[in-house]
């Protein structure tokens, strides 16, 4: 298969960027996305030409550092990770438009690669359990439904991409920091944090500049991990309670 690319090259946040073309020749349908633009690398750096930077870890849908724009889409078309990205999905001969995630608050590191500490600093914000996290306890000392265990897994599958904020007009990362929120405020383990970690989070996402929520579902519909956005509406009560709480000094 053979693919026509315009990627965006950056040296850096500070440096004007732009689309530059490429030839994807010879990729197998079965290399994922990842795999051809490794075989693009290889040609370039053949010629004497910098290769593209991008980012990678597992390559298994995993840890979602294979933060890529394609076709105006975060990941790529389909659900799943860049990484679980087939080149079957296009056809022979496409074009296909390569960028980095766009956020204000990831910004670019080169190329493709996005500085996306932000997420980490959201989440540091939230601080720790007091919850004892040592040996496993036994597996009765906590009674939890399966409803409710099921709901703090389906939050708990946030790999933290930042594929929502990429998507979202607004740049907003609430359905990140909802689903971070939500799996430990739905546990009797977080239950004693639950305020004060909503209330850091939430401000903490703020002051990293991400816009707020406007209902345009964006998120939901990019999510590697399927997470619903109904998580939104689950920490904007729990933030609204502890607000409250907070302003009678409760």
């Amino acid at each position: 298969m053979n693919f026509h690319l315009k990627v965006w090259r950056q040296k850096n946040a500070k440096s004007p960027g732009k689309l530059e073309e490429y030839e994807a020749k010879n990729i197998p349908d079965e290399a994922s996305f990842l795999e051809m633009v490794d075989i693009v690398n290889e040609d370039l750096i053949a010629r004497g030409i910098e290769p593209i930077t991008f980012d990678h870890d597992c390559r298994e849908g995993i840890c979602g550092m294979c933060s890529m724009t394609i076709n105006g889409v975060p990941h790529g078309p389909g659900i799943g990770t860049t990484c679980q990205l087939y080149m079957r999905k296009f056809e022979d001969g496409a074009t296909i438009y390569i960028e980095p995630f766009r956020a204000g608050s990831f910004p670019i590191i080169r190329d493709l690669s996005v500085n996306r500490s932000a997420y980490d600093r959201i989440i540091q914000a939230g601080g720790f359990i007091t919850a004892r996290a040592g040996s496993a306890p036994e597996a009765n000392s906590a009674p939890i439904s399966k409803s409710l265990a099921d709901e703090a897994m389906d939050a708990a599958a946030c790999i933290g991409c930042g594929a929502c904020a990429a998507a979202c007009p607004n740049s907003s990362a609430m359905l990140f920091v909802a689903a971070k929120v939500s799996h430990l405020n739905l546990l009797p383990q977080g239950k004693p944090e639950k305020d004060t970690r909503v209330l850091a989070m939430v401000r903490q996402m703020d002051k990293e500049g991400f816009g707020g929520c406007t209902n345009f579902y964006q998120c939901e519909a990019v999510c590697p991990a399927h997470i619903p956005a109904t998580f939104i509406a689950k920490m904007n009560r729990d933030y609204t309670i502890a607000s409250a709480k907070e302003l009678v000094g409760a």
